[in-house]
């Protein structure tokens, strides 16, 4: 296949499906390439710029893979909370360096992930603190907001001192009492703390 065709139908997949991340397998279906000459293909596909290499064995177009996207490539059992979260529900004003994520299993080495579209950082949970999402990748505000508080009094920092909050009021405090429940009590004692949360209407 010729750059052009690989470019048309990378983006048909991606307009029709909402697909956006291919495996080696994948590439080579719809190429009918040997895994060798598809190899060489994507080699060059890659340093041309055609498509872009997220992962081991991950590609997709340049510019049109999230972190959404890529997350459960990188660790099936793993969803997107804490600061990079709260940015996305705009609970803060600064954008996250790292994109957080909780995960059930353990990593080692490979705990930090860099990739083309910035660093995942995997970070092993048990118990009830574990909680993914019933829909999608990414958590909802409130336990955003808490497992962001969980991670801060874990690692020692003060929370207020490590975030301009925007927006906190707007938090359903109902949930936020229900959530902390998963955690030790020093989450609900910080949520307690910052005077800027106030129950929903």
């Amino acid at each position: 296949m010729r750059a052009l065709q690989w470019l048309q139908y990378l983006e048909r997949a991606r307009r029709r499906d909402g697909k956006t991340v291919f495996t080696p397998a994948e590439l080579a279906n719809i190429s009918g390439a040997e895994p060798r000459s598809l190899s060489v293909q994507l080699g060059r596909l890659v340093s041309r710029g055609v498509i872009t290499r997220y992962a081991s064995g991950k590609y997709g177009l340049p510019g049109r893979v999230s972190p959404e996207d890529l997350v459960g490539f990188l660790d099936s059992g793993a969803y997107i909370t804490g600061l990079y979260a709260m940015s996305r529900h705009n609970l803060v004003t600064q954008q996250a360096a790292t994109v957080t994520c909780f995960t059930n299993r353990r990593h080692n080495r490979s705990r930090i992930r860099r990739t083309p579209i910035g660093t995942f950082e995997f970070v092993c949970t048990s118990g009830a603190v574990y909680n993914p999402p019933d829909d999608g990748v990414v958590v909802c505000a409130e336990q955003a907001f808490c497992d962001w508080l969980y991670l801060c009094l874990r690692n020692g920092t003060e929370p207020r001192s490590q975030a301009a909050f925007s927006g906190l009021s707007r938090l359903n405090a109902e949930l936020l009492v229900e959530l902390s429940d998963r955690y030790p009590k020093t989450v609900a004692r910080a949520i307690d703390r910052i005077p800027t949360l106030a129950p929903s209407n």
